[in-house]
């Protein structure tokens, strides 16, 4: 007998991101062979969004890509997921953080990661047009963190990295689909 095969579009190529939703959807449904697959989806907004608003915009913009990608397809994904990072000025400093978007054919829903602070000089670099994985790297002497640990793995020494956020932030944004009756009452 055959496991059930849960296929996801994940609006990104980026390894982490592709982890850490095949991690999630694994969790949430441990019975079945998931078939994750990225592909290019754009934001519609800055390469380093720099407000909440734009930053959930970006991961609604992204997965709403991916599905117009199937439409006219017989036998569809079962969900389409994105995530975009971001900066935002809060009242307690800069925080990075990231939206989650995960559609079906039926509902959709949205989650937001845990915040994490970054010190004032990387976010006035930021400001200036850069984006947060590339400064981490100046910073850090690192190479490509945004595909591996990212700012989250550096400014927690390893303690939690982008990939472990991402996959808990998005077992909580699938919530809606395991529930689906008390979500659509």
């Amino acid at each position: 007998m055959s496991a059930k095969i849960i296929k996801v579009i994940v609006g990104s190529n980026n390894p982490v991101k592709i982890n850490a939703t095949k991690n999630a959807i694994s969790s949430i449904f441990p019975n079945t062979e998931v078939l994750c697959e990225g592909i290019h989806a754009p934001s519609g907004v800055a390469d380093q969004p720099m407000s909440a608003a734009e930053t959930r915009n970006g991961a609604i913009n992204r997965a709403q890509y991916c599905k117009k990608q199937f439409i006219n397809d017989i036998k569809k994904p079962d969900f389409y997921i994105a995530l975009e990072g971001g900066i935002d000025l809060t009242l307690d400093g800069p925080m990075t953080f990231a939206y989650f978007a995960i559609l079906n054919e039926q509902q959709q829903s949205i989650g937001r990661s845990a915040s994490l602070p970054i010190p004032d000089y990387i976010y006035q670099a930021l400001k200036k047009g850069q984006e947060l994985g590339d400064v981490m790297d100046t910073v850090f002497n690192t190479h490509n963190v945004k595909q591996k640990g990212g700012a989250i793995g550096l400014l927690t020494h390893g303690a939690a990295t982008r990939e472990s956020i991402y996959t808990q932030a998005l077992i909580l944004a699938l919530a809606p689909f395991l529930n689906e009756k008390l979500f659509t009452q």
